[in-house]
């Protein structure tokens, strides 16, 4: 029996490399500092909020937008930590911040249109954006620091350039673009009339002290920014999907036409609780703060075992140099080999690279988990590591 003709896009596609490492982390029972979640559970005060939502609130659908009270949520949010004077007629309430990237990229791009994507990037934009009928543009950034360069982007730009997408912070790299690359990409931005699509889930994982700049906030992105954002980063609650973008009324209705079709709502019982969250400063507050404790015993570690750290200072990844650190390998060996002999699961880098040049001396290691498994982790890699080298 001949198989129908599946879409090409999807049909000679391996599945992503965050549910192979997790995958492979199940079946040996390595310990899984790949895929980014926290081991333990959300905040006590946000499954309480879900359980009195869930004992008092509708389970029916909720408004395709979002809650009222969600909406006003996030605008109060941003007003307070990020100083964005918003309406909630700009917030779409999307299931998770990978369908808000779908739900904005479908708004946006038309075929043929080209869209500039960042090397490394999170591995869903290039299928979202070939889906949508449009050409992705790769753009490397250079290790360590991964800066953004007005020459090369400008190189890449054409009539048919009709978007960016910016991951900042940035995901798998920890960086975050500096008030510089922020104000040069916006006047870029500007300069050939580009919409530019803001994955900003890890806006509240910084640990350098500074507050969250979006290029939303920037001149002349009013209209031009869709900025994305996710309850589950912000209060370590990755499987309740919760996210949301936020744009000019105009854009965000738009956007919301693509997401009527797409999931149309969220459940209803998480966007209330999730709501009650963010109107509590402290919640969000205590999470990014047991975060940088397990952050700092992560890199701790790595480095009184003689790895070697690119420099990060957000979400919740750590990226080792591995020839630095004395690991013959590239990073994808080095993966494989280490979920099955090690019993430590990670991320090659270049698993997260479309274009040449894909750096392959780097392995992201997630450090949202308990101390204690971390410390195991180290201790796995660092005895492995010396096997393969003596």
């Amino acid at each position: 029996m001949t198989t129908p003709r599946l879409h090409p896009i999807y049909a000679e596609m391996p599945v992503t490399i965050f549910e192979e490492m997790s995958g492979l982390a199940r079946e040996t029972g390595a310990i899984n500092l790949g895929q980014g979640f926290p081991d333990g559970p959300p905040p006590l005060a946000l499954l309480d909020a879900l359980a009195r939502a869930s004992a008092e609130q509708s389970h029916q659908y909720p408004p395709m937008a979002g809650l009222p009270e969600l909406r006003r949520a996030v605008v109060a949010f941003y007003a307070r930590t990020q100083g964005l004077d918003l309406s909630p007629t700009s917030v779409i309430v999307t299931s998770g911040a990978t369908e808000a990237v779908a739900s904005a990229i479908l708004a946006v791009v038309q075929p043929g249109d080209e869209v500039l994507l960042f090397s490394p990037a999170y591995d869903a934009y290039a299928p979202l954006v070939r889906r949508a009928g449009g050409v992705p543009v790769f753009i490397a950034l250079s290790p360590p620091l991964w800066c953004y360069d007005r020459a090369t982007i400008e190189a890449a730009i054409t009539p048919r350039t009709r978007a960016l997408v910016l991951n900042d912070p940035l995901n798998p790299t920890g960086t975050v673009a500096s008030a510089a690359d922020l104000a040069m990409l916006a006047e870029l931005c500007v300069q050939h009339d580009l919409f530019a699509i803001c994955d900003e889930v890890w806006e509240n994982v910084r640990f350098d002290g500074q507050r969250h700049a979006s290029l939303l906030a920037q001149p002349g992105m009013e209209t031009r920014a869709l900025k994305i954002g996710s309850a589950g980063k912000i209060f370590g609650a990755t499987g309740w999907k919760v996210g949301w973008i936020v744009a000019a009324p105009q854009v965000a209705a738009v956007v919301g036409r693509a997401h009527q079709f797409l999931t149309f709502t969220t459940p209803p019982m998480l966007q209330w609780a999730v709501a009650e969250a963010l109107d509590r400063p402290d919640i969000a507050q205590s999470c990014t703060a047991g975060w940088a404790e397990t952050r700092a015993c992560l890199l701790e570690g790595l480095t009184r075992e003689g790895f070697v750290l690119l420099p990060s200072s957000a979400t919740w990844f750590t990226c080792v140099d591995l020839p630095a650190s004395g690991i013959p390998l590239d990073d994808r060996t080095f993966a494989m080999r280490a979920v099955n002999k090690a019993g430590v699961a990670s991320i090659p880098l270049s698993a997260l690279w479309e274009g040449a040049n894909a750096p392959t001396h780097i392995a992201r290691l997630c450090h949202c988990k308990p101390e204690a498994m971390l410390i195991e982790a180290v201790e796995r890699l660092a005895r492995w590591r010396d096997r393969i080298t003596t």
